[in-house]
């Protein structure tokens, strides 16, 4: 049996080409790491649900074969969001569970997020299952798997927690992603009208990628949003823990400014706690969450070392610009999506602001998307490890808690690797159009001083 592709081992999942670097006899075997593990660690039961993509069903039964073949039981969970499957290591007691999943990346894309006795699994715990591959350190036994329907607790948990206190139109646009089998049930189940756009699920994703952190992608949202006259929309991504929001405007509100208002909801009920985001936030966050009553963190991007960061921390909430949010407080600290959006929409429907006037009230600097320059598989870490040796930016407070950020008084640019395709991730934001301008000029001279031929997209 051949051994999986070192390349799909990354940061916080495991993630590869379906058929090429990603295979059913390397999902067998990281079954049987994980599987090996958990049994050494007195965990005897695993919960395995996957998305609507087309090699999702194939993937999910390798995986659940090696986790047997080890004596662990299996708790089929089927075709869920990935929020419903960390929703399922609570509600079954097994605090361990792997989503298979591609989230946001094409439809040739899958992999595998996964949590073991509570924590979500990164760095050299991942790096771990694969010297446990190669070692052929497998425990043997014979497991049994059940198949059981989560969406429901799932829903009525959701429902017990929020009520909108008025009634709110909403355009909900899934991506055929794998929350279209639940968003339109969910939130009606709230108090919402929903108006559902790509809810079908469908792998090959036909109408836009579900990725609600591209601009693109969420123009048949705006436009469904100004044709029904509804309050808001949502759009989430292929696998349901991402967010992403827009206005009866059409304002693309991005996620680091949903943390404001999130961060001052949460801190009302739990003041002087510890607000965490990733680097990729703006400048204006910090402000935002001490005016609020909470202490500002600036972390490392990722799901799985947010979550961490947040259990150091006992932090009640934490965001990231990706979409990702975490509630801790009336919520279990996990990321998801469509919990997310239905707690916008309590905050929303408790005052008689519209979501644009609510939106407003939040500081709002000028600033890109993130923007990414595409590079080989391994070429960018080692780009950016030699450009955070040579990074000078005069008069800048310098970060490189994960990549390279540096912040001015009236703004700031990041450069920092993906850690889930081979490529360069930029964001600038600043208080005006002048100061975007000369940040991008700074950054663009240093990036291009360490390879002239990158295709910078600004």
């Amino acid at each position: 049996m051949k051994l999986p592709d070192p390349s799909i081992f990354r940061a916080y999942d495991i993630r590869g080409v379906v058929g090429t670097t990603l295979t059913e006899d390397g999902a067998y075997l990281i079954g049987r790491a994980l599987g090996s593990q958990a049994r050494e660690r007195g965990i005897d039961a695993i919960c395995v649900g996957r998305d609507g993509r087309l090699s999702g069903p194939d993937l999910a039964a390798a995986l659940s074969r090696g986790l047997l073949d080890c004596g662990c039981d299996v708790i089929d969970v089927g075709a869920v969001p990935t929020p419903t499957l960390y929703f399922a290591t609570h509600q079954y007691g097994t605090g361990s569970g792997v989503m298979v999943t591609g989230s946001h990346n094409p439809p040739d894309y899958n992999g595998f997020k996964i949590m073991l006795g509570g924590d979500t699994l990164s760095g050299a715990a991942i790096t771990g299952l694969r010297e446990r591959i190669q070692a052929g350190g497998f425990v043997d036994g014979e497991g049994k798997r059940r198949v059981v329907d989560v969406l429901p607790d799932y829903l009525d948990r959701i429902a017990g927690d929020i009520e909108l206190a008025r009634p709110l139109k909403i355009v909900v646009d899934a991506g055929n992603g794998i929350a279209g089998i639940i968003a339109q049930p969910l939130f009606e189940l709230i108090g919402a009208e929903v108006v559902p756009l790509f809810c079908d699920v469908d792998g090959n994703f036909p109408n836009h990628h579900p990725d609600p952190g591209d601009p693109a992608n969420l123009q048949d949202l705006i436009r469904t949003v100004a044709d029904t006259g509804a309050d808001i929309g949502l759009a989430f991504d292929g696998d349901g823990d991402r967010l992403g929001v827009v206005t009866p405007q059409g304002e693309i509100v991005y996620p680091d400014r949903l943390l404001m208002l999130f961060a001052r909801d949460v801190l009302s009920r739990a003041p002087g706690g510890t607000i965490i985001y990733d680097v990729k936030c703006t400048g204006h966050l910090a402000g935002q969450i001490e005016q609020a009553g909470g202490r500002p963190l600036m972390w490392k991007t990722g799901h799985s070392l947010i979550k961490a960061k947040m259990k150091d921390e006992d932090s009640p909430l934490a965001g990231e610009m990706s979409g990702h949010f975490f509630f801790k407080e009336r919520w279990y600290g996990f990321d998801d999506g469509l919990y997310a959006g239905a707690r916008l929409l309590e905050i929303l429907a408790g005052q008689a602001l519209s979501a644009d006037e609510l939106f407003a009230s939040l500081p709002k600097g000028v600033s890109t998307p993130e923007l990414k320059v595409e590079m080989t598989e391994g070429e960018h870490y080692a780009f950016i490890e030699r450009f955070s040796q040579d990074a000078q930016f005069e008069d800048a407070q310098i970060s490189t808690i994960d990549g390279v950020r540096a912040d001015w008084p009236d703004g700031w640019g990041l450069v920092r690797c993906s850690n889930t395709t081979p490529c360069l991730v930029l964001r600038f934001d600043a208080d005006n159009p002048q100061a975007l301008a000369r940040i991008q000029a700074q950054f663009r001279q240093r990036l291009l001083a360490q390879d002239a031929t990158l295709p910078l997209p600004f």
